[in-house]
């Protein structure tokens, strides 16, 4: 999506008005590097409106999105730096590392990222390294608990297959824990790899031969940028999947767990607001995600012929019909 669509996309939504908009005086450049203009990243905008920035006033977005190309996360982050832009907002840990690695000097903000202490971007929560901090959506642990969750949907559950861009430097640790939960369990796992775009198919036919008894979909923006194509084949072979993006909901998943993503960006504009007001990246902790959801697609279950459990149902903070 260019950039002048997404702003018009933005612009037609109803915001309040900020009161008392600071930094009328001066140009602030936020540079954001993701995969896609997805709904948080508008609701993260929509914040900075909130604390007094607007575009054409005193805020300037430079927005990168590699659209499933995550080879250009250097490239991109490097541009960025350049402009130069005030503070750089990331999604995922390719982003970060990519920003990361770009500069020591530039503020970073992560917007969400699965866990920053387990692939080296900061080394301690309370008191980040250097130049960055953010929020983390606790990705690595969740994926215990979307394992509980497919174990719930199929009790007959002994084999998962796990689809995951190997590249993403989460995956390692997560799927330490998996395979560690797996054992006591007594449940085995295979891991159908996607290392680009162009090989997506590839695995899920390979998951499609395998037949496992149900699927994980690691939590990864390479893969949601193929969302559509992945719930379809899912659905489509009656494989029963948990994933852990909101988005997958809209194309056919059947099961989402994760943190509200919405939310970790509405409060990476209040860290934005602070560092451009003078506060350093070091004394801003990195926090958890504390607000989760629970979605459940019956309209998918019903195509894939499988019965919802009721008290899994109970759980769900939201239910497609």
């Amino acid at each position: 999506m260019r950039r002048r669509d997404f702003m018009t996309l933005l612009g037609g939504a109803a915001v309040a008005w900020p009161r008392g908009a600071w930094g009328q005086g001066r140009i602030h450049h936020v540079g954001i590097l993701a995969s896609q203009p997805l709904p948080p990243i508008q609701r993260f905008i929509r914040k900075l409106r909130e604390y007094g920035y607007l575009e054409s006033q005193n805020l300037h977005l430079e927005m990168r999105f590699v659209e499933g190309h995550d080879e250009r996360y250097p490239e991109f982050a490097a541009q960025l730096v350049k402009v130069p832009v005030d503070v750089i907002v990331t999604w995922g840990a390719p982003a970060a590392v990519a920003a990361k690695d770009a500069t020591t000097t530039l503020p970073i903000v992560m917007g969400a990222i699965a866990d920053p202490v387990s692939v080296g971007i900061v080394s301690n929560l309370a008191h980040p390294d250097g130049n960055i901090t953010g929020f983390a959506s606790q990705n690595v642990d969740l994926e215990v608990k979307r394992l509980e969750v497919l174990r719930d949907l199929v009790p007959h559950l002994l084999r998962v297959g796990i689809l995951a861009n190997v590249f993403n430097p989460v995956f390692t640790a997560t799927l330490r824990q998996l395979r560690s939960e797996a054992e006591e369990l007594r449940l085995s796992i295979d891991v159908f790899e996607v290392r680009s775009g162009g090989d997506l198919q590839e695995a899920l036919a390979r998951l499609q031969e395998a037949r496992p008894d149900g699927v994980l979909v690691a939590p990864d923006l390479l893969l949601l940028s193929n969302r559509a194509d992945i719930a379809e084949a899912l659905a489509k072979n009656r494989l029963p999947a948990v994933y852990q993006f909101r988005e997958y909901a809209g194309v056919g998943g059947l099961v989402i767990h994760g943190a509200n993503l919405s939310v970790l960006f509405e409060r990476a504009a209040g860290y934005v607001d602070r560092i451009l007001r003078g506060t350093k990246p070091i004394d801003l902790p990195v926090q958890l995600a504390t607000e989760f959801e629970l979605i459940i697609n019956l309209r998918t279950a019903a195509r894939i012929g499988l019965t919802i459990p009721p008290a899994l149902i109970a759980r769900a903070d939201e239910v497609l019909e």
